[in-house]
């Protein structure tokens, strides 16, 4: 029963409203005598939230090189020969937002990161224990510090990046990027939860 009341909440909210508000878009102007300007809102109206409704679901598909360039680039990790993209997926639900993509990178990029990250103060080579940035659940994660970890895996360099959003109820942003050691790929993993 409650998820049935969950589901018809969500119709409601998210169908509902707007076909409610561009119905009345249309017939508040209609009743004070102004019919095209009530038609042209409501077209308005219309456009708009197809084009949301549109990008949302084609994020994946918009997805650019200079996006991905730009957040791998936040982490101080450059690219500066040509790559290609070759995963991109992204997924949400209410409160949650998961984004991945896979980069073939050149070789001399890859060993650029790579020694971006073992030359970190923080490196932490393969077998030593690395914290859980994502799985803190205690004040730090809404009001702690900015945390960088920078660590060698089996398969793996991998830069972490963990930033509280100041706010209560906030999800943090948190970001890894891992460098293959068996090929020229960069994923970087960006998680809201």
């Amino acid at each position: 029963m409650d998820n049935f009341l969950f589901f018809g909440l969500l119709i409601l909210v998210f169908i509902g409203l707007p076909i409610g508000f561009g119905i009345l878009l249309y017939f508040i102007p209609k009743k004070l005598g102004y019919p095209k300007s009530g038609k042209y809102l409501t077209i308005i109206y219309g456009l708009l939230v197809s084009a949301f409704v549109l990008l949302t679901v084609f994020e994946d598909k918009l997805f650019s090189n200079d996006n991905a360039k730009a957040l791998i680039e936040e982490q101080q990790i450059l690219l500066d020969d040509k790559f290609e993209i070759t995963e991109n997926k992204s997924a949400s639900a209410i409160g949650d937002y998961y984004h991945t993509f896979t980069l073939k990178i050149s070789d001399n990029d890859k060993r650029n990161a790579i020694s971006k990250i073992k030359s970190a103060n923080n490196f932490k080579p393969k077998n030593i224990e690395i914290d859980d940035l994502l799985s803190q659940r205690t004040s730090d994660r809404y009001f702690g510090k900015k945390v960088i970890q920078n660590y060698e895996t089996e398969n793996s360099f991998v830069r972490e990046y963990f930033e509280p959003s100041g706010k209560k109820g906030y999800a943090p942003t948190f970001r890894r990027i891992s460098i293959s050691k068996y090929g020229n790929l960069l994923k970087l993993e960006d998680i809201d939860d």
